[in-house]
């Protein structure tokens, strides 16, 4: 907390960046309540939740190293500022038009502003700070995501009761469109090349491709990103049985089951602020395993949890690992990722949460029916801790005198990323990963 307090005292850049952020966030969380009424009422048929979440996800599943490309192609924050617009103009219309799949149509385009936006937004983090505050920065980022997700729903039940849930989607809209006009005047996020190199660049999809390919071959960091989406698989096995666990097993309705989703919440972004300190390549290797295995360990307890006494404690133990998790996961991108490449590695990490998250919620109502709900929660631990395990394995040996093996990766992946080989842009490529490293000191 301290160090996210010293970053926004000090960097006025940060402070209009994430007051965008926080407040989009907040409509988001708001509009996710709202955007599931509205689907529902349009189209009378549990398939309307179903499909209106789809959308939500399936641009990033899809498309993810072409937004991450678009990021590194182009000024990222041009990409934000277009991503917002999208996202005023899709939530504007649900609110405004009627029927079913003109709802569903423009919620695919909220999901491609966000698709476009969080790549370019995770590779812009270093252009708004110095560079000693980059942890600050990344660990605020997602607590502030959290914070909308954990008011925001509880804000739009509010508002539920003196308006309709088209007013709340027709609120989120403004909240896109104050974030733009907050983003257009603060400069960070250019471009990552001149206009020269990307008139000499090839395609776009070629370069999502190539990206692909180059974040495969970085030793270490494709473990962390494969890893990440294996324990989220489970994560999301977890949200699919947490409602029943709260309102059948342990009998404390849905009051309790909100007070639960609160304390996982606080405790998610608790894990997420605790990213704060930074440190070498070691200690974030090291702190994202602990956020791991403090995940997994939550989620078990949290299936043998007599009382919900019991549950509010585990299921805060596993929010802390979660948001430690995925905190620690950035930073490691942040510190091992060239400049010219973050926005393709980012977009790819998009694209494997967000297969996580689908794949989750489509074979956990199954697993669910099948095994029960206790048993359902205590899988999701015993998955991410066999997660933990072979991740830590592969690991152990890797980063551990802090000048990783990406320095072989990133040289074989230049010749594939841009044409020229290992000439200009790939020499690029390792010196800008050199720089990067010593941006995630801990200055304690």
């Amino acid at each position: 907390m301290r160090q996210a307090i010293d970053l926004l005292k000090h960097e006025r850049r940060a402070r209009i960046f994430f007051l965008a952020l926080a407040q989009s966030s907040i409509g988001t969380g708001a509009a996710y309540v709202a955007l599931l009424l509205v689907a529902y009422e349009r189209f009378r048929s549990p398939w309307a939740i179903g499909l209106i979440l789809l959308a939500d996800v399936l641009p990033a599943m899809l498309l993810g190293p072409v937004f991450g490309a678009v990021a590194d192609r182009w000024s990222r924050r041009a990409a934000t500022i277009v991503a917002d617009v999208l996202r005023v103009v899709a939530f504007a219309g649900i609110a405004l038009v009627d029927g079913f799949v003109p709802s569903l149509l423009l919620a695919l385009l909220a999901g491609v502003g966000t698709g476009t936006f969080t790549p370019a937004a995770l590779a812009s983090l270093p252009s708004l700070v110095e560079r000693r505050r980059l942890p600050a920065a990344s660990a605020l980022y997602g607590a502030v995501m959290d914070v909308g997700f954990v008011t925001g729903p509880g804000l739009g039940a509010l508002a539920l009761l003196f308006g309709a849930p088209e007013a709340i989607l027709a609120f989120n809209a403004i909240t896109f469109g104050i974030s733009a006009v907050l983003l257009v005047a603060l400069p960070f996020g250019a471009a990552p090349r001149s206009a020269e190199e990307r008139a000499a660049a090839p395609s776009l999809m070629r370069e999502a491709r190539e990206g692909l390919v180059v974040t495969a071959g970085f030793p270490g960091l494709r473990i962390v990103l494969i890893a990440s989406a294996g324990a989220l698989f489970f994560g999301g096995f977890f949200n699919v049985g947490e409602l029943l666990l709260a309102t059948e097993e342990l009998d404390v309705g849905q009051s309790g089951y909100a007070v639960l989703v609160a304390v996982y919440g606080v405790g998610f972004i608790s894990g997420s602020l605790a990213g704060g300190r930074g440190g070498r390549l070691s200690k974030l290797k090291w702190r994202y395993l602990a956020g791991m295995l403090m995940m997994a360990g939550g989620f078990l307890a949290s299936g043998v949890a007599p009382s919900l006494g019991v549950a509010v404690v585990t299921f805060a133990i596993g929010g802390f690992g979660n948001g430690l998790l995925l905190v620690y996961e950035r930073l490691l991108i942040q510190a091992l990722v060239p400049d010219l490449l973050s926005g393709r590695v980012f977009g790819v990490k998009d694209a494997l949460t967000a297969w996580a998250w689908a794949a989750a919620f489509v074979a956990g109502a199954g697993v669910l029916s099948a095994i029960g709900t206790r048993q359902m929660i205590v899988l999701a631990g015993a998955g991410a801790v066999v997660i933990w395990a072979i991740s830590w394995g592969a690991l152990r040996r890797t980063w551990r005198s802090d000048a990783p093996e990406l320095a072989r990766g990133a040289d074989a992946g230049a010749g594939v990323a841009w044409h020229g080989g290992a000439g200009k842009h790939g020499s690029n490529l390792v010196s800008g990963r050199d720089d990067r490293l010593a941006t995630l000191d801990d200055p304690g």
